[in-house]
């Protein structure tokens, strides 16, 4: 039994995604050179300055259009709703046969709708999850970079296209230098992942309760509250579970906000206008994007950036970046949601205290 029609999700994708700018064959391919060849610059930037010990072998970008985007996340939702997928399968006979047919269609339509909305906002990422490769040979992770969606920004920002390009390969080549380096993080996103998942309630009137506060939250973003998706569909025990997700992706994305930018200047000539009107467009937007944003939990992820970018500076001050590093010691010296916004309660309980024990592997 499928919780989520993938092919019908791709298919949707697809067929939704507004396409990318106009761009010649000739610039297309210098976009996409030049890319792959910037994602290779910026790991030894991003090594020298973060100082992470261990990371994998750098490799050239995936460089992917629109739809090359929405095709690769379907493959990482697939494994990352699978522990869900078995357990919808061990419960096949108290789910109606149309209700999950049904119900997997739908799902399938809505999944590839709100992909078909990101799929031309995502600059890049690195995919934590990739479908398992039986040789063995494969990386874990991906770092890719949406070469459309590149282009139209540095051309609505008006800023140096090599520049702006460097940019973003910083950012996303620090998360490649995280999740590479620090030995447990990946498994410790996965195993929350997971245990989010499993702790969701599946009986048919609890679903239809969560269907229903679901339809609260987006009358609320339409009318400009704060409801979102996001909230509307959580037990209690999977919004304890979150606050530790957040947490955990609030470092990673501040991180990576807080790395680019100070390594900008040596290699970035103008990467203060660049933020400038990056941060300016972040929060623009027509009023249907701040809706959708704000229900999708888009809006969740900007504020992470900058909670997370603000913590990182603060320790940094106050302990160098070798201070900072102790924060990937193990999930034990992760920062809480709490001590991201006060960091002097991290900086207490963490630096000012013994030595805690390091998770298996180094940084």
């Amino acid at each position: 039994m499928q919780v989520i029609d993938w092919d019908l999700a791709v298919s949707t994708g697809v067929r939704l995604v507004r396409p990318g700018p106009q761009v010649s064959r000739e610039e297309a391919r210098h976009a996409v050179s030049e890319l792959r060849r910037l994602s290779r610059e910026a790991e030894g930037h991003v090594q020298e300055f973060a100082r992470i010990d261990g990371a994998a072998e750098p490799e050239a970008a995936t460089i992917v259009d629109r739809p090359g985007w929405i095709r690769a996340n379907v493959d990482g939702f697939r494994v990352v709703l699978e522990p869900l997928t078995e357990r919808m399968n061990a419960r096949r006979s108290q789910i109606p046969a149309i209700v999950g047919a049904v119900g997997s269609r739908v799902t399938g339509v809505e999944v590839g709708a709100v992909l078909a909305f990101l799929a031309t906002r995502v600059l890049g990422q690195y995919e934590l999850f990739l479908p398992p490769d039986p040789s063995g040979r494969a990386p874990t992770g991906r770092l890719t970079l949406v070469a459309p969606n590149i282009v139209n920004t540095e051309r609505e920002l008006g800023v140096n296209p090599r520049d702006f390009r460097l940019w973003v390969c910083l950012h996303e080549e620090t998360h490649r230098v995280q999740f590479t380096g620090v030995s447990w993080l990946r498994e410790y996103v996965r195993s929350q992942m997971t245990e989010f998942l499993l702790a969701s309630d599946l009986d048919l009137g609890t679903l239809l309760d969560r269907m229903r506060a679901a339809s609260d939250a987006v009358a609320d973003a339409i009318k400009g509250g704060e409801g979102n998706l996001i909230d509307a569909i959580q037990t209690p025990e999977q919004k304890e579970i979150l606050d530790r997700l957040t947490a955990v992706m609030t470092l990673v994305e501040g991180h990576g906000d807080y790395v680019m930018d100070a390594v900008g200047p040596a290699v970035v000539p103008s990467v203060a206008e660049i933020r400038s009107r990056f941060q300016h467009r972040r929060e623009g937007g027509s009023r249907f994007d701040k809706t959708l944003r704000r229900l999708l939990g888009i809006d969740l992820k900007m504020k992470q950036y900058a909670e997370g970018a603000a913590f990182v500076r603060k320790v940094v001050a106050e302990a160098g970046i070798d201070g900072f590093n102790r924060v990937w010691g193990s999930p034990a010296t992760l920062p809480t949601h709490a001590e991201i916004r006060e960091p002097e309660r991290w900086i207490s309980r963490v630096l000012h205290a013994p030595e805690l024990p390091a998770a298996n592997g180094h940084i």
